[in-house]
């Protein structure tokens, strides 16, 4: 599954308003009922499905909350424990479901929003979860180690190779 952030064009999480504001622009660029050309339109069909798939899972991570209001909030332990548990079965999409769910983020917290963040390949999100986590507990080494491997991997997706394993790997999984 494709990320629904990268999709709309988005760097890591967003807002629900940051979210429609980058769905519509992208419908009004490839909606259907504007391509006249039979084939190209069918192609666009195709991009407003996805777009819309993405749209619908980026509100649902971004806001949980809204669609289920029986959702109970968890702690800051309880959303790390459900976090590594969905790593474990390698799903950091659910991780990241049960981060959200957490308002009292702590050090330990962003630390874990990073190490998912890495596992989705959104290296510059990581990095600021990892500053995040080492702007509350400066001493802490691991903290700092989660930093350096996200500055690291930011350093690498920018080089040639980084880059062209990204659009292979976009086109893969199309």
């Amino acid at each position: 599954m494709n990320n629904p952030f990268e999709v709309l064009g988005l760097k890591g999480m967003a807002t629900p308003e940051e979210i429609r504001t980058a769905y519509r622009a992208l419908a009004r660029q490839c909606h259907p009922d504007m391509i006249q050309d039979p084939s190209e339109k069918e192609a666009a069909q195709t991009r407003m499905v996805a777009l819309n798939l993405a749209y619908e899972e980026a509100l649902r991570l971004a806001s949980p909350r809204a669609n289920n209001p029986v959702t109970p909030e968890l702690s800051s332990a309880e959303a790390i424990l459900m976090a590594q548990r969905a790593m474990a079965r390698d799903n950091p999409e659910g991780a990241l479901r049960s981060l959200i769910r957490c308002e009292e983020r702590d050090g330990d917290w962003y630390y874990m929003q990073g190490k998912v963040l890495m596992a989705l390949e959104e290296y510059d999100s990581a990095h600021q979860s990892f500053r995040q986590a080492v702007r509350m507990d400066p001493e802490n080494n691991v903290y700092r180690a989660g930093a350096l491997a996200a500055a690291v991997a930011q350093q690498k997706e920018k080089k040639l190779p980084g880059r062209v394993k990204k659009v292979f790997k976009g086109l893969v999984k199309r």
